[in-house]
């Protein structure tokens, strides 16, 4: 008689999505919610692409909007929720370059694109944001930043400024003696 023998089977691990900050997870939710129009908890294949393209990633192709909704959407709806989109765009978002990141941000304020900002980028944006800072204020965070003496911010003191803010006291890219 033969002896039986068996291959152990291989269990597929559950897919774990990574974990996004509160701030990351937060841009989600507002995105999502702008974009679910009908407020149906679900957004379809065009808003999925049109979200991705908000939130950053314009080179996404329709070609790949379509293999990430096949992997999430299993009901073939072409709709996917909330948490669906999470799992989707995660992998995405914590691959981002924070550099890169930064300096969208930073070419947003520089309208110029002279690769620095002044005292009027900086006024024209804080209005815009709807912050209320004096000029006095305004004029001050710019000589804060300002290490070249031009009148403005530059792409790596702002990166600079911004990555001390994240990640300890934004107060520590100044001199002692400042």
């Amino acid at each position: 008689m033969k002896g039986i023998t068996s291959s152990p089977v291989k269990q597929k691990k559950p897919q774990m999505t990574p974990k996004l900050d509160d701030e990351a997870m937060e841009e989600l939710t507002e995105a999502f919610r702008l974009f679910d129009t009908t407020s149906t908890g679900s957004v379809d294949a065009i808003e999925i692409k049109a979200l991705f393209i908000a939130l950053g990633f314009k080179s996404i192709k329709k070609a790949e909007v379509k293999q990430l909704l096949s992997n999430i959407d299993k009901t073939g709806t072409d709709t996917v929720t909330f948490n669906e989109f999470v799992a989707m765009v995660s992998p995405k978002i914590l691959s981002r370059d924070p550099k890169e990141e930064i300096g969208r941000i930073f070419d947003l304020f520089d309208e110029e694109g002279n690769g620095v900002i002044s005292f009027e980028n900086l006024k024209k944006v804080s209005a815009e944001l709807g912050e209320n800072y004096t000029d006095k204020d305004m004029r001050q965070m710019v000589e804060e930043a300002d290490r070249t003496g031009n009148g403005g911010i530059q792409r790596d003191d702002f990166y600079t400024i911004v990555m001390k803010g994240k990640n300890g006291d934004p107060l520590d890219y100044l001199s002692d003696d400042e």
